[in-house]
């Protein structure tokens, strides 16, 4: 660690904060980003532009302990971008088995059930307002807390929780209605 000249750790330079942020954040980051995207390719593509854009705007980030929740603010806005371009964000099913992880040993009846488990979680995820599906996923793949949330999608804290609590609702409703267990 670099050192100022009184002898304390001193602020990590902007180029090496960028690079802690991918090792940190990347994994998460993408997960996101294929969740509201729905298709893996999308997300590298927007991940790449989430750090370009981190890099381009290094100089007037200010250090208050939140990169996640900066991050996927900008994230969360490349989405909306890309959502306000594309009339209709659809992935192929043969995409989706393209993606899948090989057989791993496991027997085809629990493949199948974690399929038909995805599927209707997907469907259920559709189903939600557009905010509900963002807090969510920012709660599931951000792992921010719910006043980080109500930051990133510029709304107050209450409203984010009440997001949150209706959507869970329809998702079990939903779920309910297909026999797949909320």
């Amino acid at each position: 660690m670099e050192r100022n000249r009184e002898g304390l750790p001193s602020e990590p330079s902007s180029e090496a904060r960028i690079g802690d942020w991918v090792l940190a954040y990347g994994c998460r980051l993408r997960g996101y980003l294929w969740a509201a995207t729905g298709s893996p390719d999308d997300a590298d593509e927007l991940i790449q532009e989430v750090f370009h854009r981190a890099w381009k705007s290094r100089h007037r980030y200010r250090e208050e302990g939140k990169p996640l929740a900066y991050l996927l603010r900008i994230a969360d806005r490349l989405v909306i971008d890309r959502a306000r371009r594309r009339s209709a964000m659809t992935v192929p099913e043969e995409t989706w088995r393209a993606v899948e992880p090989g057989d791993n040993g496991e027997p085809p009846w629990v493949r199948l059930q974690r399929q038909e488990a995805t599927r209707a979680l997907e469907e259920a995820m559709n189903q939600l307002s557009p905010v509900q599906r963002r807090v969510l996923l920012l709660k599931y793949y951000g792992d921010l807390t719910f006043a980080e949330i109500a930051e990133v999608v510029g709304c107050p804290l209450n409203t984010a929780l009440s997001h949150a609590r209706r959507g869970l609702e329809r998702l079990r409703q939903v779920l309910a209605t297909t026999g797949e267990r909320p």
